[in-house]
């Protein structure tokens, strides 16, 4: 079985729109930031979210819009300085975002909260950063025990291929914020495309984030699986038909990331109604197999 469709609003270019296409085709999630849409993300998705109280929604902290980093000096919780970063862990504005989201969202309890990028914190020093993980944590799972939060994980861009943290060690941090009890760390989020194999190759050889991933019980979301719109361009019906006879560029390509072993959410910024229910189509598609994911990687792979 292939994995799920979810709405992914970066690069989204029509917010409410795209939500009520999402959720009349039965999706479950919506990911989104509140650094989307130049800021405006959160308040967009209201109307839609409030509309359909069963869709769930995925946010996150870290990155921030110059305009919420002015808030976040006024409010106390980022000095000048770290405001004209862009991007922060430190507790008190992990707790004061996930505040925010929730208001801006109309949600008293959000379904899902990511750190956002957390390797763009403390690059090249990964003690420090692992000490300014866990401690975002901490106030993570202290939201989970006020009911604010349901769960928490990362979405990360290079954090796992580039080694700054690996599943392993974001469970260790997990754990060591919930004081050895039972932690509230659900999901990683990471690019998987035919451009970003990576995951894939590795998954195929039974290694890698999405295997440790699945073996945790992690929900794994693949981000950019058109890799910003660009790989359809760049994957002709020839290697479309080796994938799956009868579909589209982009749909082969949704295709084999929903077939990736481990994945469970693909994120689809879909544009208009025929992408998404392109999209749809595609991920209700019987599953690549192992050896087919193979052929098409090392076809990719090839020089």
């Amino acid at each position: 079985m292939t994995a799920e469709l979810a709405l992914g609003t970066y690069r989204c270019r029509a917010i409410p729109e795209a939500a009520a296409r999402a959720a009349a085709s039965g999706a479950q999630w919506i990911d989104t930031a509140p650094n989307y849409a130049t800021g405006r993300a959160h308040d967009l998705l209201a109307p839609a979210l409030a509309a359909h109280p069963t869709m769930q929604i995925s946010t996150k902290a870290g990155y921030f819009t110059a305009a919420t980093g002015a808030d976040a000096v006024n409010a106390g919780v980022l000095t000048e300085d770290q405001a004209m970063v862009g991007h922060s862990l430190a507790p008190q504005y992990v707790r004061w975002q996930m505040g925010r989201n929730r208001e801006q969202l109309g949600r008293e309890r959000l379904d899902l909260v990511l750190l956002h990028n957390p390797e763009r914190a403390h690059p090249g020093d990964s003690l420090a950063l692992h000490r300014a993980m866990r401690e975002a944590f901490v106030v993570l799972e202290e939201a989970v025990a006020a009911g604010h939060v349901a769960g928490y994980g990362i979405a990360t861009w290079a954090g796992l291929e580039e080694k700054a943290f690996t599943v392993g060690e974001l469970l260790a941090l997990a754990a060591e914020a919930a004081g050895g009890q039972h932690h509230h760390l659900v999901a990683v989020q990471l690019p998987v495309s035919l451009v970003m194999m990576t995951p894939i190759t590795q998954a195929l050889d039974g290694w890698g984030p999405l295997p440790a991933a699945a073996d945790a019980g992690l929900r794994v979301m693949a981000s950019a699986p058109l890799h910003g719109g660009e790989l359809p361009g760049m994957v002709d019906q020839e290697l479309a038909d080796l994938i799956r006879p009868g579909l589209t560029s982009a749909q082969a390509c949704v295709l084999a990331v929903a077939s990736c072993p481990g994945v469970t959410d693909v994120l689809i910024a879909a544009s208009s109604t025929p992408h998404w229910r392109d999209a749809t189509e595609a991920v209700a598609q019987p599953s690549l197999t192992a050896a087919q994911l193979r052929e098409i990687t090392g076809v990719l792979a090839s020089p």
